[in-house]
């Protein structure tokens, strides 16, 4: 399909990776939980039918968890930096980024590794639909994937608050404010917390890295 995916990504640096995790597992577990969820995520954008798929990176891959198999996953995408100041800005220069081609973009996180080559089909094939914009919220107020056709609509994301309890409500209305005619994705729980990980690993395909990483995280909490 004419859609370029776009996977938002940070180099799962210990220490710099998962800090609300780091605090109740230690650097390096999480960022090996955030590594093994980008990878998941990267194989499933893999897979799915998109026409182009950029990652916009931030963070050093030399210093990361899991470093040298991000690296070689990374090899079929189009790798470009993240730029701007604060976490909206850069959504908003990366969703420009990657509308060079033309296509529409659908954007998508590292949190929701239990994400289906289905649903970002499903995505995708909404946005071929002329005008259609798509956003799937978060169980925890936020959003893990939105899709758009004109880069423009990315400006009103400067308008949001992220990492809040209303950043997905605050998001549809900044975008349907601009015009947008906005279809919900199903909502996902992403991975921000210790809480979280047993249950989005349950929702993984048998075989998934974070899945496996969170089974060994279990087989250590209960030594």
């Amino acid at each position: 399909m004419k859609v370029t995916a776009l996977v938002v990504a940070k180099a799962p640096v210990p220490g710099l990776a998962k800090t609300r995790l780091a605090k109740t597992l230690g650097d390096d577990i999480a960022a090996d939980i955030a590594a093994a969820a980008l990878l998941d995520t990267l194989d499933a954008v893999s897979a799915a039918d998109f026409d182009e798929r950029i990652v916009a990176m931030t963070g050093d891959l030399a210093q990361a968890s899991r470093g040298d198999e991000i690296t070689a996953a990374l090899a079929s995408y189009i790798v470009i930096g993240q730029r701007g100041d604060g976490f909206a800005e850069r959504l908003r220069y990366a969703h420009e980024d990657a509308a060079a081609s033309g296509n529409p973009v659908f954007q998508i996180g590292m949190d929701t590794p239990q994400v289906t080559v289905i649903l970002l089909n499903d995505a995708a094939t909404q946005l071929t639909e002329p005008g259609r914009s798509v956003l799937g919220m978060a169980e925890d107020g936020g959003w893990w994937g939105l899709g758009i056709a004109d880069p423009a609509l990315a400006r009103g994301l400067l308008e949001v608050t992220m990492s809040s309890p209303t950043t997905g409500i605050d998001t549809y209305r900044a975008l349907e404010a601009l015009g947008a005619d906005i279809a919900s994705l199903p909502i996902l729980r992403d991975v921000d917390h210790a809480s979280d990980l047993t249950t989005v690993a349950a929702l993984c395909l048998g075989g998934s890295r974070f899945g496996k990483a969170v089974e060994q995280v279990v087989r250590h909490v209960q030594r």
